[in-house]
């Protein structure tokens, strides 16, 4: 019933809540870059009242105005207070003036590498470039090492690949974006995070719990959207090389040029290579699998601001190449025998996307966007005696159209999106081809009362061919109840087609038999998933010591109304079936971060999950996944020298509890819990040239026997599917960047 309130909630929202008028302006900066002016956390207010307002990230504010307001006073740590006088409601573009002169000193502001805010109405915070940076962040999957709320580990023994898990769900859970277009889907849902090199990311926005109706129905835990580098924005030239100890190597090169006033474009390679067999733990089989990538995209930029238009173009393609098994596996004489087991997955794939906006020049509040992104992945693969082959040709469009209800404290979206998949799935010798064809429609309305509080609500009705006729309500709600405190709640709904076999690639490596519960539903016999999100997050800004600080509580909750459940119990097969009883993930989570000194911050986290599941064989909680999580993370940069020099020092440190096993795997049931230490240390040069050394796993842990059967892999019991800590141990790695701006 509950759900349904909310259904009929959103679509009666009062729309018109009007009875001010506000003033909108944009604070810039004239040494920021030409594209990026606005400075971000500026200050305003009129003279002589209360009422005050930040700038974005853009450097654009909104604030309350009434007649006998004049004047609008500027503040901004390090820069001259100004007072302006305002004599009507034309939007105001105002520069403003760092204090003293060249011979003085000068205050700069250094932006978090981790930024929370209070003014989004969403849980949501951004991961920015300088965070990225101090991990091994070699592409997507890595790079939320240093992320309290985002989970990392290894999918098996086998393929080295990373899987990440929000609000304790795996990642087809989560609706992954590259600025906003749909990524991470379909056959790229295991591998795809490793096909976005972490050099071409400039920052990450993460959303808890439901995400916005104008991103898709899909999403149920949570959004990751990666936002690329900008060839206008870019280096003009860089290049980052990194190499470790576990005989990885990778190269990544930017070149940027302007074209014209309004064109720029990039070119932008990525490599990575690993040639060196190794089998520390003596089982036979390769601790990483050799592999070999290229990766290349051309992206163009048209920026026409005096107009209001913005354009992107990317064309991208890429090889990936992976071999893993046995030590003497040799594919051209044991492919398809077994004097040996082994594997090989070849990924070839070509995307292309184009992103068109236009902002009304008289009405900066409103604006018009059409996305469209065409993919197209092939991936020929075998697992010992098993193949796997699966091509996924997709097809997006989104049209959305930004604009307000009587003033700016109350926006909305609306739009129209298609989608169109054509799988063709090969297991061993079974088909299962299938197309999916979505036509839908969305309105999300905002409002924001510029004060303490904030709404946002959406409603989407899709049209699918497989999965029918249906709405997905979302709403997200903020209020400020006292001072440097906000107090934020979710609830949503989700729906996904399960891709059985993409998600879980590591089943092949095993002998498990595939059995799927077929109820005739149209995808594998089995019919969608479906849940609901709700959750509710408080967050308070604290002064200690002078220091300051903040700290967070977040609760989610999943309810599966149906689920594709993957059962990992009997030793012998995986079993597909659908929900029948009850299937709930909910997910505690408590943060710190604390600056300790100048340059110098903390953050640690502590997290519970009870993930539950309605089996065959009973209630259970989920396989592989522990109940309780303790991150810290240490960063610490010393004052910057002339021409930037400085060093950086990073430190991460991760507690992992007890997991429960498959009953195959333990008499006791449960893992031993664990402990990780990576650190880095970054020497800066320079603008120009910086290296890094670091290591993962300081600790050295390694899980002893994590291939079952290793030694008679055709058998009954070969299984590398239960991974619950590090296969390699300890990894040593450096690398340098160089960039020409």
């Amino acid at each position: 019933m509950k759900k349904y309130i909310i259904s009929s909630f959103l679509l009666f929202i009062p729309v018109i809540l009007f009875s001010q008028t506000t003033f909108k302006g944009m604070i810039m900066d004239k040494n920021n870059p030409k594209d990026n002016l606005g400075v971000a956390d500026v200050t305003v207010h009129w003279l002589n009242t209360n009422v005050s307002a930040i700038t974005n990230n853009k450097g654009w504010f909104t604030i309350d105005y009434k007649l006998e307001y004049k004047k609008l006073v500027v503040n901004y740590l390090g820069y001259k207070t100004d007072t302006l006088t305002i004599k009507n409601l034309d939007p105001i573009h105002h520069y403003i003036t760092p204090e003293g002169n060249l011979d003085e000193v000068v205050i700069k502001s250094k932006r978090n590498a981790v930024q929370k805010s209070f003014l989004s109405t969403a849980n949501m915070f951004t991961v920015n470039a300088e965070e990225l940076l101090k991990a091994a962040c070699c592409n997507l999957a890595e790079s939320f090492e240093t992320n309290p709320s985002i989970d990392v580990s290894f999918s098996d023994a086998l393929t080295g690949t990373k899987q990440i898990q929000m609000l304790g769900l795996t990642s087809p859970y989560l609706s992954i974006t590259q600025e906003n277009i749909p990524s991470v889907r379909g056959a790229a849902q295991v591998f795809g995070l490793t096909f976005t090199p972490g050099t071409w990311v400039e920052s990450i926005q993460i959303t808890k719990g439901a995400g916005s109706v104008v991103n898709g129905y899909e999403s149920i835990s949570g959004q990751i959207n990666a936002e690329l580098v900008k060839p206008f924005s870019d280096n003009k030239f860089f290049v980052n090389a990194y190499g470790s100890l576990d005989g990885r190597f990778e190269l990544n090169t930017h070149f940027n040029q302007k074209v014209s006033d309004k064109w720029s474009t990039g070119v932008y390679i990525h490599g990575n290579y690993r040639g060196e067999k190794f089998d520390k733990n003596n089982d036979n089989f390769l601790d990483s699998p050799l592999s070999d990538q290229i990766n290349v995209m051309n992206r163009w930029q048209y920026v026409d601001a005096e107009k209001g238009w913005v354009s992107f173009i990317n064309v991208r393609f890429l090889n990936d190449e992976k071999q893993t098994g046995e030590i003497d596996f040799n594919p051209s004489l044991d492919k398809g025998t077994t004097n040996a087991w082994g594997s090989e997955i070849d990924t070839k794939r070509f995307e292309t996307s184009a992103k068109l906006g236009y902002v009304f020049p008289e009405l900066p509040f409103q604006s018009v966007s059409l996305q469209f992104a065409y993919s197209n992945h092939q991936q020929d693969s075998y697992f010992g005696q098993k193949i796997y082959d699966i091509e996924h040709e997709s097809i997006f469009s989104n049209i959305i159209f930004n604009s307000i209800i009587g003033d700016t404290r109350n926006k909305f979206k609306t739009g129209l999106s298609f989608t169109h998949d054509n799988y063709q799935e090969l297991v061993n010798i079974t088909d299962y081809d299938r197309k999916e064809t979505s036509a839908g429609a969305f309105f999300e309305y905002a409002f924001d009362n510029l004060n303490d509080f904030s709404l946002t609500a959406g409603l989407r009705i899709d049209t699918h061919n497989l999965l029918g006729t249906f709405v997905t309500p979302r709403i997200h709600a903020r209020y400020v109840p006292w001072e440097n405190s906000v107090f934020r709640a979710s609830a949503g709904r989700g729906k996904r087609s399960a891709n059985i076999f993409a998600e879980n690639q590591q089943l092949f490596a095993s002998s498990r038999v595939i059995n799927i519960d077929d109820v005739g539903g149209n995808i594998y016999g089995l019919n969608p998933e479906v849940a609901w999100n709700y959750g509710v997050s408080y967050m308070q800004r604290f002064n200690l010591f002078n220091k300051k600080g903040d700290v967070t509580f977040d609760f989610y909750q999943t309810d599966f109304s149906n689920q594709v459940v993957v059962d990992w119990e009997n030793p012998q097969e995986i079993s597909f079936y659908n929900l029948d009883g009850k299937s709930i993930a909910n997910s505690f989570q408590v943060e710190v971060n604390y600056n300790i000194a100048p340059y110098f911050n903390f953050r640690t986290a502590y997290k519970y999950f009870d993930i539950s599941t309605d089996y065959t064989s009973g209630n259970l909680q989920k396989p592989i996944q522990p109940k309780n999580r303790f991150f810290a993370n240490l960063s610490y940069e010393t004052p910057v020298k002339e021409n930037n020099a400085h060093w950086k020092f990073d430190v991460t440190f991760n507690n992992i509890g007890e997991q429960r096993l498959p009953s195959n795997v333990n008499s006791l049931g449960y893992s031993d819990p664990y402990q990780l230490l990576n650190s880095q240390i970054t020497k800066v040069f320079s603008d120009k040239f910086e290296v890094y050394v670091g290591a993962e796993n300081l600790t050295n842990v390694q899980q002893k026997n994590p291939i079952l059967g290793s030694d008679n892999p055709f058998g009954s019991n070969f299984d590398s599917t239960i991974v619950y800590s590090p296969i390699f141990g300890r990894a040593l790695y450096t690398g340098l960047r160089f960039k020409i701006k």
